[in-house]
């Protein structure tokens, strides 16, 4: 009777969950523009459903912060651009998005200028669930995209740019992954950083593939890249360019603050690593133990 019980509930439940998945895939796109129904997109994410698609018409949109807090939304600019500019304005007085859902996606954005008065404004500030970007770019805020401590965060980057993410003095990072599940990050170009680093990743698992992660005349990064709590990384097929004017002659580190993780591995291969800093630096630092 128990086995029958059990697995008459597991029926009803499976069958709600196709019902649930047939809803959300015959969900209406929600359309966000100036000339739409839903102008903002702060509007667009208290509307949003979950597993529904958003579609932005293309252009800039000042000011217009928001929290998204549905799962499986997905966020995707239409026939051009979409240009967040803060224009002073912050979430939470933290980023342009504050995201805490599972399974989000956000497509052909572009995040500027977001401050908060911790100085560390993000474009994005991924707190919980997980997140893939792509194709997005985050250009002068305090900090490009930064994560929060949660060892469930999953976070996936493919195609995107970062760049000029510094407050006045410095100490930010292009892009600030915390201690989390996992990192991805593909495809993409990260340069002209200022004291802080080109990427830094606390991930508990990292995969760092055929990315340009190249300072660029004139660029102060200190680290290209770092993992300063270990875990499992694996750099492959990536061009790291160190600049002349760096502020650190160590490009690639590993473990500097300490080990976090119960399994620490580093696999390096298949990159070209360029060392234009005078005297020469050292392409990959890994600290003792």
């Amino acid at each position: 009777m128990t086995t029958r019980r059990s697995l008459l509930r597991g029926g009803i439940a499976l069958g709600l969950l196709r019902q649930l998945d047939a809803a959300l895939a015959a969900a209406p796109v929600l359309r966000v523009g100036p000339r739409r129904a839903v102008r903002t997109l702060a509007q667009a994410a208290r509307l949003v459903e979950p597993g529904q698609r958003i579609e932005v018409d293309s252009g800039d949109y000042r000011a217009d912060v928001a929290v998204w807090e549905r799962d499986g939304v997905q966020l995707r600019a239409v026939s051009g651009r979409v240009r967040i500019v803060a224009d002073g304005a912050s979430a939470e007085d933290k980023a342009s998005f504050v995201v805490r859902a599972r399974g989000m996606r956000i497509e052909g954005f572009d995040f500027e200028g977001a401050r908060s008065s911790a100085r560390n404004g993000a474009g994005i500030r991924l707190e919980s669930g997980s997140l893939a970007v792509h194709d997005c770019r985050f250009i002068g805020n305090e900090m490009g995209l930064l994560t929060a401590n949660d060892p469930m965060i999953e976070l996936d980057i493919s195609d995107s740019e970062f760049a000029h993410n510094q407050r006045p003095d410095g100490h930010n990072h292009n892009l600030y992954v915390g201690q989390i599940a996992r990192l991805s990050i593909r495809g993409s170009w990260l340069h002209h950083a200022r004291t802080g680093h080109l990427l830094k990743s606390r991930a508990a698992w990292n995969l760092v593939l055929a990315n340009r992660l190249v300072d660029g005349e004139g660029g102060r990064a200190s680290y290209e890249l770092e993992f300063p709590n270990g875990g499992i990384a694996f750099v492959v097929g990536n061009t790291i360019e160190q600049a002349a004017t760096t502020e650190n002659e160590q490009m690639i580190s590993f473990g500097a603050e300490g080990w976090h993780w119960r399994d620490n591995r580093l696999y390096v291969t298949h990159n070209t690593l360029i060392d234009r800093r005078s005297p020469p630096g050292a392409f990959l630092h890994v600290a003792p133990g």
